[in-house]
């Protein structure tokens, strides 16, 4: 059996969002699933974004505050799944006043330096220089 421990997960932190990796593209033996834990603190949000191949999945595990699906904005919380198909634009916001904390699964895996690079904030509109963003 192959695990790997939420605290031994590689954490890649991205304007305010804290991603711990728990399984990326090809690790563990996966060949189609990548998957990731995402933390939201209180106020943040992510901006729109897309995944051209990959549907996704999210499990709210803790908190709530809103998902917005090709939008679709609505109120999730604890326990809930959300569906975003292939090319989809979608969005989360922890905006409940209290961290949102969740799984995000991925078919085909969506690679971690994909998820959380530069270019990827450049498309999405973050001054780079902006950490409060």
């Amino acid at each position: 059996m192959l695990v790997r421990r939420l605290a031994d997960a590689p954490v890649e932190e991205w304007h305010r969002l804290r991603a711990h990796v728990l399984m990326d593209a090809g690790e563990l033996g996966s060949r189609n699933l990548s998957v990731t834990w995402i933390s939201l603190p209180e106020g943040a949000s992510q901006s729109l974004r897309s995944h051209e191949e990959a549907e996704q999945a999210y499990v709210v595990v803790r908190g709530s505050g809103s998902m917005s699906v090709a939008g679709d904005t609505q109120q999730v919380g604890e326990g809930d799944l959300i569906l975003v198909p292939p090319a989809t634009e979608h969005s989360l916001a922890a905006d409940s006043g209290a961290e949102l904390s969740c799984v995000s699964i991925q078919s085909p895996p969506v690679a971690a330096t994909e998820l959380y690079s530069d270019k990827l904030a450049e498309v999405a509109g973050y001054d780079l220089d902006d950490d409060e963003a």
